[in-house]
């Protein structure tokens, strides 16, 4: 696949503000194993092998094990992921598929029992944020780091 654009070439203004609001998500104060399963998950939901890769990546290179790695797509069916991740991850699939149904009002309960309205914030800010990197990696085809290092 060729890439189609360079969105940082063609819009660096608006990609500045896009990475300062992305160095604000990784350093909001939500764990960064959480927010790695989470980038991982709403990737995984929008089909960006760009950003699952990179994110597979940098979990492992932060401690995380591999079969936990394998699992974030069929998290509710594994016991490897505490209460809290497991709320993320519900949360991640409706906030990234909002189309669909909304957010329902028991989820919003359930999950404030494992997230402060604060970190709900932060972690609705993430989910944004993941997908609005899918959201220009897919339909640019950003150049997958796999398949440069194959063609160079």
């Amino acid at each position: 696949m060729k890439q189609r654009l360079q969105f940082f070439g063609a819009a660096p203004q608006i990609m500045k503000a896009v990475s300062a609001l992305n160095k604000a998500v990784d350093e909001c104060g939500l764990e960064a194993s959480l927010l790695h399963l989470v980038k991982l998950r709403a990737s995984q939901i929008n089909g960006c092998s760009y950003c699952v890769e990179m994110h597979s990546r940098e979990a492992r290179h932060d401690g995380e094990i591999e079969q936990r790695l394998y699992l974030v797509s069929a998290w509710k069916e594994s016991p490897l992921f505490s209460e809290r991740e497991r709320a993320a991850f519900a949360w991640t699939d409706v906030v990234t598929k909002i189309a669909d149904s909304g957010v329902p009002d028991d989820l919003y309960a359930s999950t404030l029992e494992h997230f402060s309205e604060e970190e709900l914030v932060k972690l609705s800010v993430a989910i944004g944020m993941i997908n609005t990197w899918n959201r220009l990696c897919v339909p640019f085809h950003a150049i997958h780091p796999l398949a440069a290092a194959k063609a160079a």
